[in-house]
């Protein structure tokens, strides 16, 4: 697990959502990173030695050859926590392919069945059983990778950020029509090509259905599949303004970050990320969504509900193609997915 080099207290209040800023801040600070004294690829954490290759040397059975990892290759899990249940409410495993360069994003759904003994053994719970370290944790066992590093980032910065760059055109997908006066949350758009500002970008990008039960028709994919699709609005928007007035550009987005992002990588380390984003442009960042489907499990003893479960065999054909940091393909042994 990643040793944590720089911590700072989350803050509490409305739902913390991470979205976008997966990539669009590392950009600002790519641009930053321009002081080349400081900026360096991060430093990837060691990874805890096979039990079966630490015990007695002068055994006779032949251990398997350790797995060697690619050069320049390094997995990021961006991630925001919901309100009140202490979940995480999106996650995204950034993978940065430097040496091709290429950076893909994989959205794993909130409802993420896990292979797990709690009673809700839902992906979005691992924030709230161990932190970020569990959700790391997890998103590992699950799909048999190491995840380097985190960033955590406050729902806040993403409404300032969209403020920032002068808001964003947006394709709205559905009519949108919620209201929660708990949270005194309402959302109230018409399908179609908008104008957001900050404070209604939010609202679609957390909505997931209508009063009355309309909304999307294949559900939280929907919502992330626009979050997505917002994430890439928001980047050329970020991209732009970099080129029209950098100077402002650079101190706008070096002060969101710093006010509303907490993570274990370094400041050189997160530099040197966005200027592989920078470097890669848009059409060589790709976005997938972690294979599987929504399932009703009412008829389970211990996780009844409604759960997203992962198709092995897809999932394995997609972390071999573009999340594997190995120099070897995995395989299904590798992974820990729950098949009911």
């Amino acid at each position: 697990m990643a040793s944590h080099r720089r911590r700072r207290r989350r803050r509490s209040g409305a739902e913390k959502l991470i979205l976008a800023l997966c990539i669009v801040l590392f950009c600002g600070m790519g641009v930053v990173g321009l002081y080349r004294c400081f900026v360096h690829p991060p430093e990837v954490p060691d990874e805890e030695p096979d039990e079966t290759q630490a015990e007695d040397v002068d055994t006779e059975i032949e251990q398997p050859p350790k797995r060697q990892r690619k050069e320049s290759c390094y997995t990021i899990l961006v991630s925001g926590e919901d309100d009140g249940n202490g979940g995480s409410d999106t996650n995204i495993l950034v993978y940065v392919d430097a040496k091709s360069g290429v950076i893909n994003a994989l959205s794993v759904p909130r409802d993420t069945l896990i292979n797990t003994d709690w009673n809700v053994p839902k992906f979005n719970a691992s924030y709230n059983v161990g932190g970020v370290e569990r959700l790391q944790e997890e998103l590992s066992n699950l799909l048999g990778i190491p995840v380097d590093f985190y960033v955590s980032v406050d729902l806040s910065g993403f409404v300032e950020l969209v403020d920032a760059i002068g808001g964003v055109w947006f394709d709205v997908p559905v009519n949108m029509n919620y209201d929660d006066p708990t949270q005194n949350l309402h959302i109230h758009f018409d399908k179609g090509y908008q104008y957001l500002e900050g404070k209604d970008a939010v609202k679609v990008v957390r909505f997931r259905q209508n009063n009355n039960g309309t909304g999307y028709p294949n559900g939280d994919l929907g919502r992330i599949e626009t979050q997505q699709a917002f994430l890439t609005a928001v980047a050329k928007q970020m991209l732009d303004n970099l080129g029209s007035n950098p100077i402002q550009a650079i101190k706008d987005y070096a002060n969101l970050f710093y006010k509303y992002v907490d993570t274990d990588l370094e400041v050189g380390e997160l530099a040197w990320v966005g200027e592989q984003a920078l470097t890669a442009g848009m059409d060589n960042i790709h976005f997938y969504t972690l294979p599987g489907d929504g399932a009703n499990l009412h008829d389970m003893s211990f996780y009844s509900g409604s759960y997203y479960v992962v198709n092995p065999e897809e999932t394995l054909a997609l972390v071999n193609a573009s999340f594997n940091p190995y120099d070897q393909d995995l395989t299904l042994d590798d992974m820990d997915i729950l098949v009911p």
